[in-house]
């Protein structure tokens, strides 16, 4: 077998791959005494037919099942010869087969990129040290005295005002017809002046009384988040059947109470600021992780493979459909399409890539390995992270092969994050303070 390398780039290459004509020729015979043993033809007995009573018959089929066999058996070989590490499916377009002499075909493929040893010691790097303050603590009280809120109808006979809640029906009509979009809806809760339908409804609202009826004509804006609602006309009938007050809890122990565990609303405020101090150091994790990759991306340059950055395209499409559908939205709900999003996402693929190949480097260049204790503690961790027994996660990984060496990788890209952060040179500074040192 012959082999020969084309380089479209440095990432891109053709292979163009010779397989002798006895190679050729001892398939096409090997071929066609397997089919004679099945064949049936007329006026002759099972096995009897002769090669030449076969060809004008079968030759197309043959030829077609024979070219697959020799690309499929030699393709690999080849790709060991050529001594290219490819990272997607080829593309081959299998030429016809002749039956003298060799049998010659093209593969494109897309390499993994070839990246010099980086130098990824010393890096400057700023740690800011956030601090819990009062006043993120009463947010987080607020948010939480908000869940417990309580809606009762008011007492005094009164019209709707500004951040009411109310209780209503509605329905919203096209040219006098009912539109799907706007279908009736009953028992509908809402605070006036939130703007969850559209503000200029809510403004409609202000004045009615519980029992009313009112006509409310808008206009959606040509942006709206819904496409088959933008820059229509919709008239609502709206039934009011009751204007509410929010109650709020007061928060004390008895209030702490409601979440759990908690016996005081210190013990409460313990929890709150331990999550706070938790989520601020994987803020400060985070952004000193985009600085590493700002700097090393900046001084190491190298071709990206397409197949690679449409791989993470893909994944981040699929994430963004999966995040509608848990909020039972669409894509088309939203006004988005494939295209646009593979537009919009492609630069932050690409950084992705990098970012992968960067640290794969790294990996290699370290010669880091991981433990089979070190395997066993993220499994661990994982398992408590999702509240399953680790024997699950370990039988899910297990039956999973390719998701488990994905698993493993990612591993070792964090090691190879914590490497970078040992050898760097970290300043720690105040929050609003790290543009000014």
């Amino acid at each position: 077998m012959k082999v020969t390398v084309e380089n479209v780039s440095s990432v891109k290459k053709i292979m163009n791959v010779e397989i002798p004509e006895e190679t050729v020729v001892r398939e096409l015979n090997d071929a066609y005494k397997n089919l004679k043993k099945t064949a049936k033809i007329k006026g002759f007995r099972p096995g009897k037919a002769p090669r030449s009573v076969l060809e004008p018959l079968f030759k197309k089929d043959v030829h077609n099942d024979v070219s697959s066999k020799l690309i499929q058996d030699s393709f690999i070989e080849a790709i060991k010869e050529a001594d290219l590490d490819i990272v997607a499916k080829p593309e081959i377009d299998p030429p016809g087969l002749d039956e003298k002499g060799p049998y010659t075909y093209a593969a494109t493929v897309e390499i993994k990129p070839k990246i010099e040893d980086i130098d990824f010691k010393n890096l400057p790097l700023k740690k800011i040290l956030y601090h819990a303050t009062d006043e993120e603590m009463d947010t987080q009280l607020k948010m939480l005295q908000k869940n417990l809120a309580k809606q009762n109808p008011i007492a005094e006979d009164r019209p709707v005002r500004e951040n009411d809640f109310v209780l209503m029906d509605y329905e919203g009509f096209k040219d006098g017809k009912p539109f799907a979009e706007t279908q009736k809806t009953e028992n509908h809760t809402m605070k006036v002046g939130e703007g969850n339908i559209l503000k200029e409804f809510d403004d409609q609202l202000i004045g009615m009384k519980m029992g009313d009826n009112r006509e409310v004509k808008i206009k959606f804006p040509e942006d709206y988040h819904n496409a088959k609602l933008a820059n229509q006309e919709i008239t609502f009938q709206v039934t009011l059947h009751e204007i509410r007050e929010e109650v709020l809890p007061e928060i004390d122990d008895e209030f702490a109470k409601n979440f759990g565990q908690y016996e005081t609303l210190d013990n409460l405020k313990e929890a709150i600021t331990k999550n706070l101090k938790e989520g601020y150091v994987k803020r400060a994790e985070q952004e000193m992780n985009e600085q590493i990759f700002k700097n090393l991306i900046s001084k190491t340059e190298f071709e990206l493979p397409d197949s690679m950055v449409d791989y993470e395209l893909e994944r981040i499409i699929e994430e963004v459909e999966r995040t509608l559908a848990y909020h039972n939205k669409s894509m088309e709900d939203q006004g988005l399409s494939r295209e646009m999003l593979l537009e919009q996402h492609r630069e932050l693929a690409e950084k992705k890539v990098r970012r992968h190949l960067i640290l794969d480097k790294i990996v290699e260049q370290e010669n880091m390995t991981l433990s089979d204790e070190e395997l066993e503690n993220a499994f661990n961790d994982m398992a408590k992270g999702f509240k399953q027994p680790v024997e699950e996660i370990k039988k899910y990984y297990g039956q999973n092969k390719d998701t488990l060496e994905i698993f493993k990788q990612t591993l070792l890209e964090k090691q190879a994050i914590d490497l970078i952060i040992k050898n760097s040179i970290i300043e720690e500074v105040e929050p609003g303070l790290e543009q000014q040192s």
